[in-house]
């Protein structure tokens, strides 16, 4: 799965009630079904947590549904082929908004028995009970009941957009099953440990495309205008894998180089915008399965593309079925900037990437999801490098680092490997540290085992564990046997406690043509500096560091510190390459050594000093002056990402002083200075052919120079806004969003109306979703309130509406919060139910009045301990605010007045 901006779920449930095995008071013993000699399987490790019976588990699935998508709800049939391992009169599953008209259990001898159905809707289960208790062997539950369709991404859902060629309203019905979400489409083992095989069938309008995990055996006609639609057996997988999809789509498709079909399936009339993904699908697959050691084993490979979005994800790797939100898989060139065709790649190369890791092996359990997203994070990094190294995405794990460190600098984090025990824990296991520490984590350990070491280990793994389920140390195990001596001590330091280590740089000297530097290793923190080292965490790290240009060194640092000698004299840059997750403090003399050269080194470490000092002004560890004297010597024909990243940092400290205009203008002016040459080279208008990275920086520039208030900007993104009254197309290219995005946040009422109607007006789901929530951008606070107002009728659509209340937010977080208070019910509807939890604390997480805290104290007091932790984490992060603010503000307004 792909964490977009993606917030965190709710539901929260207690723990699964398990069912007995002997026989209960009133149950005959035992019922004289015949059972099969031999069982093929074994109940679940002890070892595994669980939160079902370890009393049976399934072989292979069955299910039949009929969807009514007007009615939003479908009638489904499953039948289940189980083993079962110990005597028992129930059979417990997982279950959620089913209901059930009836079921029987039918064993070796053919007779099929009647059984109760107990629903516990806290617990998320079914119980199905016999007349008698069942001996162990193999049998075939049977069930028949009906289910909702959801209006957000939980289970089987509805997604309603405009038609491409028509504008009309159009219906699709999508699928979304991870984490704990196929129990809403059938009764089912719903653990990722219990791997079947699954046959589906579903009976769908004769007009509409039907698509699941594997191609199509069958089509019937049925009465009514309908086709019953049969798939192929799957492989044998976990039920979140499972996807089914339906609707007025079209797949344009072509045979991979490495034998199976890939197709790109989209709401018909999307044509050519399909192409981009297509023709990247075919070579990822070949690449992977090289890569792995292991050839794709399905017959196809669909990415199918959902209007609308998720506050919880961006795409799903169900498998032979990626789901992918339509905004980050199609290319339309009327909005796509070069930024989102990336993205498209990226996110693809990521579910791509899990066909293998998560899907062929997977987790055991989830505290293990880290083994799926952070290594699936790390492979699109990876594959994007093999095909598009001019894209440079090498250099954008700096940012995710900063990613996982902007959570893991706080008490409220979180080990990589985590402990699960609730369907709310799993939900909100999908953060910054599974995904994007994760991917830190292995680039530092791939450093460490080298690249070749490294891959045979991968391949060892993936050809020992296929089709079956893992944990963390099946991996490092693999990786030491292929050669990486002492990874697992260096690994389980990393995985199995949270934090940042601190390495301290001390005395550097140099003699005889060696540098010497002294290092002691510490804990970074932002909420407990002063009491961090009493916590006493040690860390093996593997650091890479030279001097100057010189030759790269290899050091473990154990024990709390060590001593490194580098070849050559000069200014010493520690975590060389930035493949280590640490931060570094210098001193100040190694510092301003490193500035120095800051302009010769390579664009990764200056994107690495960049964010490690500013990190480290920010909590304290030394003044905002050193980080902003580096920023200061950031050249001005600097790499476009080293630009773009200067750009983000001048914009976000002129949000700090909202409050001081006199010290905006003195950073607008400075951060003028520092973009404008960059943004004169560039023009406001794409050039023919001009690399991607141009493009992007090009973007990045207008839109820190619009929050900086450059009158030049801001004057043309209303002259070309104004255009569209005579001519609709006049914004169409790469820049679409970004001028609109700039009108939208300095908008009058005029223009909010304007931009309101073309939302409305549009005929493309990606232009209607993006232009209504721009509107939520207004810095005008009455605006804002329309725009809150708005997202509470039908008109933006289901999914597009919390994207505006986030929007709000990001200028009036106050105010979005006191409207998602007063309105919770309503505002509960435009959430998937996964990211529930974390939407209303993810929406006063920019806030700087104090007040906020109290408030969130309030609302968070008579929570669940699973349910509260995002509150707690937005509360971490605002206390400390409010301490660090005025001092950060204070060194930073002193800088700029001494300078």
């Amino acid at each position: 799965m792909k964490y977009s901006t993606r917030h965190l779920l709710a539901a929260a449930v207690s723990s699964l009630s398990l069912a007995a095995c002997a026989a209960q008071p009133g149950i005959e013993s035992p019922m004289p079904v015949a059972a099969a000699p031999a069982l093929a399987g074994a109940p679940l490790d002890v070892g595994v947590p669980s939160q079902l019976p370890r009393i049976a588990r399934p072989v292979h699935y069955d299910i039949s549904v009929t969807p009514d998508a007007k009615a939003l709800r479908f009638a489904g049939e499953a039948g289940i082929d189980l083993e079962l391992y110990e005597p028992s009169a129930t059979l417990t599953l997982n279950a959620l908004d089913l209901s059930f008209a009836s079921a029987s259990l039918t064993g070796a001898d053919g007779k099929a028995v009647p059984l109760t159905v107990a629903i516990d809707a806290a617990a998320q289960t079914a119980t199905f009970t016999a007349p008698a208790s069942l001996a162990p062997g193999k049998y075939r539950l049977t069930t028949r009941y009906t289910g909702t369709i959801n209006t957000q991404a939980n289970g089987l859902f509805a997604l309603d957009y405009p038609d491409k060629a028509t504008g009309s309203e159009v219906r699709g019905l999508f699928t979304q099953f991870e984490a704990p979400d196929a129990r809403r489409f059938v009764p089912s083992f719903d653990e990722p440990s219990y791997k079947a095989t699954f046959t589906l069938s579903a009976t769908v309008p004769a007009g509409d495309l039907a698509v699941s995990n594997m191609p199509v055996t069958s089509e019937t006609p049925v009465a009514g205008g309908k086709k019953k639609v049969t798939f192929q057996i799957s492989p044998k997988m976990s039920s979140y894998l499972l996807f089914f999809a339906t609707g007025n789509f079209e797949r344009l498709a072509a045979k991979s180089e490495s034998g199976p079909q890939v197709g790109i399936v989209s709401p018909r009339g999307s044509g050519e915008q399909a192409r981009f993904a297509l023709d990247s699908l075919g070579p990822l697959l070949g690449y992977y399965s090289d890569y792995f050691g292991q050839p794709y084993p399905l017959p196809k490979l669909d990415n199918v593309a959902g209007p609308g979005q998720s506050q919880f994800f961006g795409a799903m790797e169900n498998w032979g079925a990626i789901f992918t939100f339509e905004r980050i898989l199609l290319d339309d060139p009327k909005i796509t900037s070069d930024a989102v065709r990336q993205q498209i790649y990226s996110t693809q190369a990521h579910e791509v990437a899990h066909q293998w890791f998560g899907d062929l092996v997977t987790m055991a359990w989830w505290d293990d999801l880290w083994l799926n997203e952070g290594f699936a994070s790390w492979m699109e990094t990876k594959a994007s490098d093999h095909f598009h190294p001019d894209w440079q995405p090498l250099l954008d794990r700096v940012g995710g680092r900063e990613g996982a460190m902007a959570l893991d600098a706080f008490a409220t984090t979180h080990p990589i490997v985590q402990t699960i025990r609730t369907v709310e824990d799993t939900n909100q296991a999908f953060d910054a540290i599974t995904y994007q520490k994760g991917e830190a984590v292995i680039t530092m350990l791939e450093a460490y085992a080298g690249q070749n070491v490294w891959r045979e280990g991968l391949r060892t793994y993936m050809a020992k564990h296929k089709y079956a389920n893992t944990r963390t140390d099946d991996l490092w195990n693999a990786v030491e046997a292929a050669g990486a001596k002492g990874l697992t001590a260096i690994a389980h330091d990393f995985t199995n406690q949270p934090g940042i280590p601190l390495l301290r740089v001390g005395a550097v000297t140099c003699a005889g043509g060696n540098t010497t530097v002294e290092l002691t290793q510490a804990e970074f923190s932002r909420d407990r500096k002063q009491g961090i080292d009493a916590e006493n965490r040690r860390w093996q790290v593997p650091v890479l560091a030279r001097v100057g240009q010189g030759a790269v060194t290899r050091q473990v640092i154990s024990g709390g510190s060590g001593r490194l000698t580098l070849p050559g004299c000069g200014a010493v840059l520690i975590n060389a390459g930035q493949a280590g997750y640490y931060r570094t403090l210098y001193s100040p003399a190694a510092l301003t050594a490193l500035r120095g050269d800051f302009a010769t080194l390579a664009p990764i470490d200056q994107l690495g000093l960049l964010g490690d000092n500013f990190a480290l002004a920010y909590a304290g560890y030394q003044p905002m002056g050193a980080a902003l004297e580096l920023l200061a010597a950031t050249p001005q024909d600097a790499s476009q990402k080293l630009l773009g990243d200067a750009a983000g940092r001048y914009a976000a400290l002129y949000a700090m002083f909202d409050d001081q205009p006199a010290v905006q203008k003195q950073i607008a002016a400075r951060g003028g200075a520092a973009l404008g040459p960059a943004m004169q080279r560039l023009g406001f208008d794409a050039r023919p052919s001009e690399p991607a990275l141009d493009s992007i920086l090009r973007s990045d520039l207008l839109g820190a120079l619009g929050t900086l208030g450059d009158a030049k900007v801001l004057a043309e993104a209303r002259r070309r806004f104004a255009l569209l009254d005579s001519n609709p197309a006049a914004l169409d290219g790469p820049l679409k969003s970004r001028w609109l995005d700039i009108v939208a946040a300095n908008a009058n009422e005029g223009e909010w109306a304007k931009l309101r109607a073309m939302a409305k007006g549009s005929k493309s789901a990606v232009e209607r979703s993006a232009f209504y929530t721009f509107l939520g951008n207004a810095k005008d606070a009455a605006l804002a309130k329309r725009a809150l107002d708005l997202a509470l009728t039908d008109e933006p659509g289901k999914t597009v509406s919390a994207g505006i209340i986030g929007a709000v937010a990001k200028n009036h977080p106050e105010l979005a919060v006191d409207f998602a208070q007063a309105n919770q019910a309503a505002v509960d509807r435009l959430i998937d139910a996964s990211a529930r939890a974390r939407f209303l604390a993810g929406l006063a997480a920019a806030s700087n009045d104090p007040a906020m805290i109290a408030k969130l104290e309030r609302i968070a007091a008579p929570l669940p301990a699973d349910v509260r932790k995002p509150y707690d984490k937005t509360l971490a992060s605002l206390k400390e605010r409010s301490v660090s603010r005025p001092r950060i503000k204070g060194e930073v307004a002193s800088w700029l007045k001494a300078k």
